[in-house]
Order: structure tokens, then sequence, then C-alpha cells
């Protein structure tokens, strides 16, 4: 077997923190940036999976479970991620939240030594979780995350106060419950406060560095 990418999983709550966890990965391994021309880790966001519905009407689209595990495109996801583990490069669909729809264009995502796939639903997935050779599940109070998504969603969404409220009560809470926190089984490390808990990062970051930059054994996989 051939070496491959080391594919990191990020999974969390709405809100958790995953993206400052992400961020701070990002950071370390890449201090000159994501432009830089020598980046090595490589982001995939869930968030940009989930199912198209063109032939729904708008009202009809709004309201329907984005957190659930039928609404995302996990077979696609599984097929990309399982490309760029291989070292091949995809076209990664853009997701608008305004219009719950793909738009047309893609972005092509090239495979990079480190790959981390940041999403709420990515453990929930057996077939997706084998892709993965570090499983890290970030842990925050149900408060925090609440606040934290509801400033995101109206600051980057367009999303009103009360239609964030309905929707959390009638679907983020019952399927964090559900789907979400039942996942966090599967990690191997488990994240308190997301990227506020600067020790429990840093021994993430270490030990990402440290597969990075090692070599792979000679007919085997790293």
């Amino acid at each position: 077997m051939t070496s491959h990418s080391l594919v990191i999983g990020i999974c969390g709550g709405t809100g958790s923190g995953k993206t400052t966890i992400v961020q701070r990965i990002q950071q370390a391994l890449d201090p000159a940036g994501p432009g830089s021309g020598a980046a090595s880790v490589q982001v995939l966001e869930q968030d940009h999976y989930y199912k198209d519905l063109p032939h729904m009407p708008f009202d009809e689209r709004v309201r329907q479970n984005f957190d659930h595990p039928d609404s995302m495109d996990t077979r696609l996801l599984v097929e990309h991620v399982a490309k760029l583990r291989r070292g091949e490069a995809i076209a990664r669909p853009v997701y608008d939240f305004t219009t719950y729809l793909r738009r047309a264009e893609t972005v092509t995502i090239q495979p990079r030594p480190a790959l981390i796939v940041e999403g709420i639903l990515i453990f929930e997935n057996a077939e997706l979780r084998e892709l993965f050779d570090i499983k890290v599940f970030v842990d925050t109070d149900a408060d925090l995350r609440f606040i934290r998504r509801l400033a995101r969603d109206i600051r980057e969404r367009g999303r009103t106060a009360e239609s964030v409220i309905q929707q959390y009560l009638a679907t983020v809470r019952p399927m964090h419950s559900q789907f979400v926190e039942p996942s966090k089984r599967y990690a191997d490390v488990i994240i308190p406060e997301g990227g506020y808990n600067e020790v429990g990062t840093d021994l993430v970051i270490q030990k990402i560095r440290s597969l990075v930059s090692a070599p792979a054994p000679a007919g085997g996989s790293r």
C-alpha cells in the first residue's frame, strides 16, 4: 500500500469551535498562510455537501431538516475525501446558504500532505469515518454553541434571529442529541471548549505535525 495524505476529521456541534481549531492547525503547519504556494494543509468543509434541492420551491427548501444526516450528500463527500487521500484533485461544490442551493460553480481542491475534514455529522457515517487517520471531537456547552450559531447565521447567512431560534429548537437541538453527541464515542481525542482549550489543541497540532513530517515506511502506509 502506498503512502497517502493524512486525513483529520474534526467533528462537533454547531458553534462548538471547530473552525477555530482548524485555523490553529493551519497557522501552526502553514505559518506563511494557505496562499503561500507551499501549504501542507487542505481543508474540506462538510457544509458544502448539502444535497441540492432545485426541484423544491424556496418555502419548502427552508423547511428541510438540515441537521439530519439525510440532508447531506455523504456519498459525494466520501468520494472526494477518498480521492484527496489518494492524491487526486476534486471539484468541490459551493453551497449557498441564502438560497439553500448549490451554486453553478465549483472550487478545485488540490491534495496536500494533510487534509482536514470539518463538520457536525462527519462521524455519523461509518464509511466516512474509516477514511480518517485522526478523529477529533470538539465538545462545547450548548448555550455557547447556540450563541455562536445565532451570531454567525445572522452575520454570514442572511438569517433573522427568529428563524435561527426556530430552527435551533425544531431541528438543531434534537438532531444534535440524536446524531452528533452519540458520535463522540468514535473520537480519538475530545477537546472541551474548542479552540479556547490551548493545551488540547496544541497536543493535536503536535501529533499532526509529527505524522505529516514523518516519512512513510517503505512498502507501507503512514
